[in-house]
């Protein structure tokens, strides 16, 4: 605060008022008490922002700053103590109504044990409930478990265990490039597990079975710029290989995104895997008949396998699209044995798949799918799928001919309602055909096609 200065105060006021210079001294005295004055009050503004330095507080809310600020640091030390900084845990849940009108069944899907059909279109990863956590330390280094009973990748290759993925990415050097290890789920193709990530109830033919589930193994993951690629060594659909089996295969992707609107895709595996068609009814290694010899080495349920896939999205206002191209051979997994030397034959196929959205409204969004799998050679059989399925539509015809596998087909229509930020409620119909009578009703009559309903709601937090 600045102060007036009295001599030139009384000069001027002089200089102003002539006729009044004789009450000069006495002006001197008046001018003398107001500086004192003016100090007095400078000397308590000084006073008062010594005791309440905290940009104008009072005493009391400096002390309540004071108290807020040491619980907040008590809190973090606690948390930081008990491992739950950077953890995140999330979930959903989304019981699911199906109808298949040949089997004549109806009724809801959540949780339940598939050990009555096991993994089918009608009765695979829908119905769910999930709890997922994932944590990040200081260093960069990520974790991940995510649970989920009688729905989880462990389930699906056989262990009966809850567990969907189970791994760890480190990075080294810098945190674009990582080592990743654990149960990984596959990461084929461009629809998710996740029924949260999902626009319809079902999956997709390609996805369902002609896709690996799941890797246990270890590999690297590589971000530049918008490119990411991964890939890892590992055990497919098995989180351990028993005595006898020491087969392995490289599996890999590689994405490039062009911001959130568009990108695409590819994912491929080569190696061995599991191939349940060298067995015979008592579970021993079928011999080839024209060697006499074992077809695997050492009695392992599996064989040379190779797959490779390509897929892209675009999103642009209200529409989505995407669309999936895959193709695959594995050794000695053909349905249909040689006719005259009895020797088993290499499964083939290729396959499409194709989606299309629109927002009707930002609430409301209607879908419809098409998929297309080519598989006639000799007898057909898919990854895993190495005999005739009569409920999934795979291999050949009743009472066709033998050489010949069938072809698949599927169209769904469906709709999805966001009731709120956590809740979405999908319908969804669908339409599986096959170019041979293999599907088998209730009545145990075969037929080209079947009809599925299906209603869920998917609630996450």
């Amino acid at each position: 605060m600045k102060t007036i200065p009295t001599t030139a105060l009384a000069l001027a006021l002089a200089a102003a008022f002539p006729a009044a210079a004789q009450g000069t001294a006495d002006l001197q005295k008046e001018l003398e008490a107001l500086k004192a004055r003016i100090g007095e009050l400078e000397s308590k503004i000084k006073a008062q922002d010594a005791q309440s330095p905290q940009w104008g507080m009072t005493p009391d809310q400096a002390r309540e700053l004071n108290r807020v600020t040491v619980k907040t640091e008590a809190m973090e030390d606690a948390r930081d103590a008990a491992g739950l900084k950077q953890l995140k845990i999330s979930g959903y849940a989304d019981p699911t109504f199906i109808r298949n009108s040949g089997l004549k069944n109806a009724g809801f899907n959540f949780i339940n044990n598939r050990s009555d059909t096991g993994y089918s279109y009608d009765n695979s990863y829908f119905g769910s409930v999930v709890l997922d956590l994932s944590k990040e330390t200081d260093s960069g280094t990520r974790w991940r478990l995510t649970l989920s009973p009688n729905r989880g990748t462990d389930t699906v290759i056989g262990n009966g265990g809850v567990v969907q993925e189970a791994s760890v990415s480190v990075p080294l050097g810098d945190l674009q490039t990582r080592l990743i290890a654990g149960h990984l789920p596959d990461w084929s193709g461009y629809e998710y597990q996740q029924a949260t990530l999902n626009k319809l109830i079902t999956h997709n033919l390609l996805f369902d079975f002609t896709l690996p589930t799941s890797y246990t193994g270890a590999g690297m993951e590589i971000t530049r710029g918008k490119w990411i690629a991964k890939g890892v060594l590992a055990n497919v659909n098995g989180t351990r290989n028993p005595d006898g089996r020491h087969g392995s295969a490289f599996a890999y992707r590689v994405d490039y995104s062009r911001g959130e609107s568009q990108g695409f895709g590819f994912a491929g595996l080569v190696g061995k895997a599991p191939n349940f068609r060298i067995y015979d009814a008592d579970g021993v290694a079928q011999n080839n008949p024209v060697t006499s010899l074992p077809y695997t080495d050492t009695y392992e349920n599996q064989s040379k396998v190779n797959l490779f896939e390509i897929d892209a999205y675009f999103i642009r206002g209200d529409w989505t699209v995407q669309g999936q191209f895959s193709l695959g051979r594995q050794k000695f997994a053909a349905i249909a044995e040689d006719a005259v030397t009895g020797e088993l034959r290499d499964s083939s196929w290729t396959g499409l798949s194709g989606l299309v959205a629109y927002k009707f409204s930002p609430r409301l969004e209607g879908s419809v799918r098409a998929d297309y799998i080519r598989n006639a050679k000799n007898g057909g059989g898919l990854f895993t799928y190495t005999a005739d399925d009569s409920r999934n539509g795979i291999g050949r015809g009743n009472g066709g001919d033998p050489e010949v596998g069938t072809n698949r087909y599927a169209v769904s229509l469906g709709l999805g309602y966001l009731w709120d930020l956590n809740t979405t409620f999908k319908v969804e119909y669908r339409q599986d055909l096959a170019s041979l009578p293999i599907f088998q009703t209730y009545e145990g009559l075969y037929r080209k096609r079947n009809t599925l309903f299906g209603a869920s709601v998917v609630v996450s937090f």
